[in-house]
This record gives C-alpha cells, sequence and structure tokens, in this order.
C-alpha cells in the first residue's frame, strides 16, 4: 500500500504544482472536475444510507458557486444559487419517495460544502500574488498530514476521535501541527525572494502554517464522520493508495478557506 500510494503522489503532485502554477482555466478546470468528482462521491456515500438525493442538482450548485468564483463578472451566483434551491424543491414536491425532506436537504448540504469552500482555491489562487500564498497555504497542510501520520505511528497512544477515525492521536496531530508550521515558514521564506510586498513572508507563512495545521485537519474528520455513516473506507478509488477525490480535498477544503481571507487580511 506504502508503494502504491508513494507512486500516485510522485505522479500527481508535479502535475498538480504544474497546473498552479498555470493559472487560469487550467487550474479551474482542475478544480471544477476534482470538487465534480467529490460531489459525486458524496451522492454515492448517500445513497449507500438508503438517501435519494439529486445528482444533477448537486452538481449544478456546486458549479455555479465555483464558476462565480472564476468569472465574477457573470454575477450567476443570486439567479443561480436561487434557480437549484427552487426548482430541486419542486423535484422533491413532485417525487415523492422515501425521505423527501431529507433527500432534498442532502441534495444541498454536500454541493454547497464542496462548491462554496472549495470557490475558495480559485479565490485564492486568483489573489495578486495567489500563486506563492497557494504554495505556502497546500503544502503546509500535506506536510501536517504527512507530519502526523510519521509522528502519529511512532508514538501515538491517545486517540484523537475514536468513534471517527480510529488511527489518528493527539501526539499525529501535535507532531502535524510543528511540521506544517515549520514547513510553511520556511517555503514563505523562499517565495518572499519572488513574491511581491502583499506575497508571504516567513512570518506570515509561520503564522498562516499554525493556523492551517491546527484547524484543516477537521475536514478530514468530516468526511471520515459521512464515511463512517455509510460504512466505506474510501470515498472512492480515483487515486490508488489515496482513496477518491473527497478523500484527497478533505483537509484541503478548509486550508484554502483559511489561506484565502489569511490572505486577503494580511497581504
Amino acid at each position: 500500500m506504502f508503494r502504491t500510494r508513494l507512486i500516485t503522489a510522485t505522479i500527481v503532485i508535479p502535475l498538480v504544482l504544474l497546473i498552479i502554477a498555470e493559472g487560469g482555466l487550467w487550474f479551474f478546470a482542475l478544480i471544477l472536475a476534482l470538487l465534480t468528482l467529490g460531489v459525486f462521491e458524496f451522492w454515492q456515500m448517500m445513497r449507500q444510507c438508503e438517501y435519494q438525493p439529486t445528482l444533477i442538482f448537486a452538481i449544478a450548485l456546486a458549479w455555479v458557486l465555483i464558476i462565480d468564483a472564476q468569472f465574477p463578472q457573470l454575477g450567476i451566483q443570486g439567479i443561480g444559487v436561487s434557480l437549484v434551491l427552487l426548482s430541486s424543491l419542486a423535484w422533491q414536491l413532485a417525487h415523492r419517495e422515501g425521505s423527501p425532506a431529507a433527500d432534498w436537504a442532502l441534495t444541498l448540504v454536500g454541493a454547497l460544502y464542496l462548491g462554496w469552500c472549495g470557490a475558495h482555491f480559485i479565490r485564492l489562487r486568483n489573489l495578486p500574488e495567489g500563486l506563492w500564498w497557494m504554495l505556502t497555504t497546500l503544502p503546509a497542510i500535506w506536510l501536517a498530514d504527512s507530519g502526523a501520520y510519521s509522528i502519529g505511528r511512532a508514538w501515538g497512544k491517545h486517540k484523537l476521535a475514536p468513534g471517527i477515525s480510529p488511527g489518528k492521536t493527539w501526539e499525529g496531530w501535535a507532531g502535524g501541527v510543528v511540521v506544517g508550521t515549520v514547513g510553511a515558514m520556511g517555503l514563505a521564506a523562499v517565495w518572499n525572494l519572488s513574491s511581491g510586498p502583499s506575497g508571504p513572508t516567513a512570518l506570515k507563512g509561520l503564522a498562516l502554517g499554525l493556523i492551517v495545521s491546527l484547524f484543516a485537519p477537521i475536514g478530514d474528520l468530516v468526511i471520515s464522520m459521512f464515511k463512517r455513516q455509510a460504512a466505506v473506507k474510501d470515498s472512492g478509488k480515483l487515486f490508488p493508495g489515496h482513496g477518491g477525490a473527497l478523500d484527497r480535498v478533505d483537509s484541503l477544503l478548509w486550508a484554502a478557506v483559511i489561506g484565502y481571507y489569511f490572505a486577503l487580511w494580511f497581504s
């Protein structure tokens, strides 16, 4: 399993970094595709829980939020969200089966979570020094996850959330915070040599890395909660050894929101 994870990471990470560096429509397409798959995986999990959310409305809501982030000049968020809300509710009225109220809510909630939080990837990348902020924010949680995994396996004894994710420990979480914070500070110091005055500095990287490493892992637990209810180990099989799209963006969603507002307020 470790070898499979390593091979997948070796292929995927450079490709993702290349698309992040390119930005623009390439990055928009990546985020749109990844989050659409995430919505699909959430829909599948809820169906395994014997609910019947409506996939087309879920994807439509996520797309409205993501497209609005890339093309705010179109002004589609208000009318788009309104149309999805009303039409999806009308659909449930016309197809009353099972648990229509719960089905309607689940149609929207997963798409809202993924679309709203995921739109912050695009907002962060589109900031004046968004490339450098992105290359500080995302590695912070990647490093924190790696640190938590390694330190948790070596010294973890106290379970963090045994009812949701039995493998996670408080020792691993603390180690991840240290690794993510130090890593983000070092990366920001390097990026500061190329970024403009509104880009990250070592001090800002330290603060951002600390906040991301502290709180973004909650996103992992959120998706684990849904997977636990659906009785599945992984949300999908898109990335061999790593699971599905939801498994890969779980903590990144929180990191993107944190990174965007941090950069917006402190750049």
